[in-house]
């Protein structure tokens, strides 16, 4: 929701020429472009107020008397399409289609939709606040989160006039009474300070805890600082963004017995990929969405099978096991009721090792719904655990029906802590997935996967290649995914922008990623030049890649791509495992999760028969290990 903000600043910057409300509708066209992508079924609308003219999605019974005088929806609270988008774009960048945005061709050449009222009204912001609890009753009625977010540089919107001020609370009041939140975004014209005091503390609602937590007042954006009005509303809209769906709700952290607090528990990582939505019908008139039909049918008799002639089973042991709906739900996947039970607590380095990482963590934070004073034991829990640089070991079923985990609880550091690893994660706990001993894989031992012409390097060698790589460490030798998102993911969004807002196809993907060859040879050639001399004298040639390298090479001359064959994997298989480390496999039980190619391979090079399956070669291997 924009005001019209009226006045520019006299500076002859480029970014200075921009008027607030140049600014305000930049920022939503910018955040309509975010939130198509990442929340594409949230709705959105932009409606002005203290303009000239007036629009509602509903006519008038009298043209005379408009139920919302002043206040002009410029687009509709609805899912943003891609002709809302277009049109906001062509208003925001076309300085001719701003500053002569009519309304249509019936209306006066200067009836203008951004025309400020030539006089102030003190009823427009209750009358604003009015149209905006219709909408919300209307066309967003079954949402659970609905937000006003308020863009204006006027502080005194009702001119002291007690009656419209009363007005004003009270539609505020109806707002917060349907869900509806109201959010403040401030704009002060050069040294004018905006006071909230005069009227906005009475209509926006604030949440102490969230207010202490945050220790931050509602930030001014300023006016007349080049580029930064618009750069500091996106800022000051994204430091309020709604906070995410929780994964889990109100689950018992049981610290010991008779100790239980109630947690939540939020996806903060996770990988996002591009997904199709829909399927799209194109050989009708126009593209429809194509709605899908599964339907069962018998191998033989290619009968239609109902849902109810289906059963579940597991195969064990040769043999079907049926059960239930109700069984499989109730019994087999039946571990109790959600909670994470804390089973004891131990050091950092000792209970995360580096192989411990199977699965991305969950964020955990302190609800009150359940347990009073939650947030302190928590609070202190946290504060405990980075003191002593432990973590806590425990026994998590965070949903019901779910598998049960053993995970470690792992205290994260404020966001501003100079010792924080992860400044752009948020300070508190996390769950840290740990693998059971069905997860985890012997280890290769250290004569097996050690090349036979490796040699180790001296110690000028690794000197000079430890300075090379200072020279390529990241700033405070932290890396921020923030600052390198997907390429792929980026490019496929931009294909589909371009697309649906008939753009131009941009002709290569901004990749964060490549490297700054030029930055790197400037920071770190010599000493790369360097390393290589050293390398060529110590071992007396450029460093080779073997014969497979020769191969390749030789290969390359000829200009044909090498040839798989069937001689050379069998040869490169066999010279894997010798008869000792054979042995030793089949002893530990490492031999089963060996490749049939392996297994053939091996036998193949002593001269043994290859026929058969894996259990058959298998059982080959362990008469030879038993007959030696």
């Amino acid at each position: 929701m924009l005001t019209p903000l009226s006045g520019s600043s006299a500076s002859g910057k480029k970014g200075d020429r921009d008027s607030p409300l140049a600014a305000a509708l930049k920022c939503a066209y910018h955040l309509m472009e975010q939130r198509i992508i990442s929340n594409p079924k949230d709705m959105m609308g932009i409606l002005l107020f203290g303009t000239r003219q007036y629009k509602y999605f509903e006519e008038p019974r009298d043209p005379n008397e408009p139920p919302f005088p002043h206040c002009y929806l410029l687009t509709d609270l609805d899912v943003p399409a891609a002709e809302d988008v277009r049109a906001i774009k062509t208003l925001v960048e076309d300085e001719e289609a701003f500053l002569s945005a009519s309304l249509s061709s019936s209306s006066s050449s200067h009836d203008y939709i951004l025309t400020p009222v030539d006089k102030p009204r003190a009823d427009t912001i209750h009358k604003m606040l009015f149209a905006a609890n219709n909408l919300f009753a209307v066309k967003a009625a079954n949402f659970l989160n609905r937000r006003l977010f308020i863009i204006t540089d006027n502080d005194n919107p009702t001119l002291s006039i007690k009656h419209d001020k009363d007005l004003s609370v009270i539609r505020a009041k109806d707002l917060y009474d349907i869900g509806a939140t109201i959010e403040l975004f401030p704009v002060s014209h050069g040294d004018r300070p905006f006071s909230t005091t005069t009227f906005y503390d009475d209509i926006v609602y604030k949440d102490p805890a969230a207010a202490e937590a945050n220790n931050a007042e509602i930030r001014v954006s300023r006016s007349g600082n080049g580029l930064t009005l618009f750069a500091s509303l996106i800022s000051n809209i994204n430091s309020r963004q709604t906070a995410k769906r929780a994964l889990f709700s109100n689950v018992a952290l049981e610290l010991a017995p008779g100790l239980t607090i109630s947690v939540n528990g939020y996806n903060v990582l996770h990988r996002q990929a591009p997904q199709r939505s829909c399927y799209i019908w194109l050989d009708g008139d126009r593209p429809q969405i194509a709605v899908g039909e599964t339907t069962k049918l018998a191998e033989h008799s290619a009968k239609t099978i109902e849902k109810t002639e289906l059963k579940k089973a597991y195969k064990f042991g040769g043999q079907f096991v049926y059960f239930s709906a109700d069984e499989q739900k109730k019994e087999l996947r039946a571990f109790g009721p959600p909670v994470i039970r804390v089973l004891g607590f131990k050091p950092r380095a000792i209970a995360i090792p580096p192989w411990a990482s199977v699965a991305k963590s969950t964020f955990i934070f302190p609800s009150e719904a359940d347990y009073v004073g939650s947030t302190r034991v928590f609070s202190a829990l946290w504060s405990k655990l980075l003191r002593d640089d432990k973590v806590g070991i425990a026994w998590a079923v965070t949903r019901a029906n779910s598998a049960p985990r053993l995970v470690a609880i792992v205290p994260s550091r404020e966001q501003a802590d100079d010792e924080s690893g992860t400044p752009y994660l948020p300070a508190g706990l996390w769950l840290y997935p740990l693998p059971f001993a069905d997860d985890v894989r012997p280890a290769p031992a250290a004569a097996e996967i050690a090349a036979d012409n490796y040699r180790e390097p001296s110690d000028a060698l690794k000197d000079r290649m430890r300075i090379v790589v200072q020279q390529l460490q990241l700033p405070r030798a932290m890396y921020n995914p923030l600052k390198y998102p997907n390429p792929s993911l980026q490019w496929h969004y931009k294909i589909l922008q371009a697309l649906a807002l008939q753009d131009e196809v941009p002709d290569k993907p901004d990749d964060a990623t490549v490297p700054r060859y030029k930055a790197i040879s400037k920071r770190a050639g010599g000493y790369i030049e360097d390393w290589e001399t050293a390398l060529r004298d110590e071992t007396g040639s450029a460093p080779a890649r073997g014969g497979a390298g020769i191969k390749r090479e030789a290969d390359d001359d000829d200009n044909e791509p090498p040839k798989k064959s069937r001689k050379i994997m069998t040869d490169k298989a066999a010279a894997v495992l010798n008869d000792a480390q054979m042995r030793t496999a089949v002893e530990t039980g490492g031999v089963e999760k060996m490749t049939v190619v392996q297994l053939k391979a091996w036998l193949e090079a002593r001269g043994m028969s290859t026929g058969g399956r894996k259990a058959v070669l298998l059982e080959r291997i362990e008469e030879w290990a038993e007959g030696r």
